[in-house]
């Protein structure tokens, strides 16, 4: 059984240890890190930074965020059955038509409520 596994063992050893052993030499090559007040400023195209770079975004961005992913899965959906539309015939066309059925009443759904209003 050794004999089978072996190979991908001592593989997994390998790249297991090959980045612990590359970070540790590095430690003693690399120059020493002297931070200054300077050197750990923010750089904002060489003006002094006016306020702290860490803001809240507001809800509607996520919902955004929300609605980009829900319409790229769509997309993820659509493509195989654009590749095999040949083969599903009226059954597939019917369900790919349902199924964007949902998805325009749910975008619908979100319009009327007034999650787009801000774009």
């Amino acid at each position: 059984m050794l004999n089978e596994y072996g190979p991908i063992l001592i593989f997994m050893a390998i790249a297991a240890a090959f980045p612990l052993v590359t970070l540790w030499i590095m430690k003693f090559i690399r120059p020493k890190f002297n931070p200054t007040a300077e050197k750990v400023m923010p750089y904002e195209c060489g003006i002094t930074p006016e306020s702290d770079a860490r803001g809240r975004y507001t809800v509607r961005f996520y919902i955004i965020a929300i609605l980009f992913v829900v319409f790229d899965v769509e997309t993820i959906y659509l493509f195989p059955w654009a590749v095999q539309y040949q083969v599903l015939g009226l059954y597939g066309l019917v369900e790919m038509l349902v199924f964007l059925g949902v998805l325009i009443v749910g975008y619908i759904w979100i319009w009327k409520r007034g999650a787009l209003d801000w774009i």
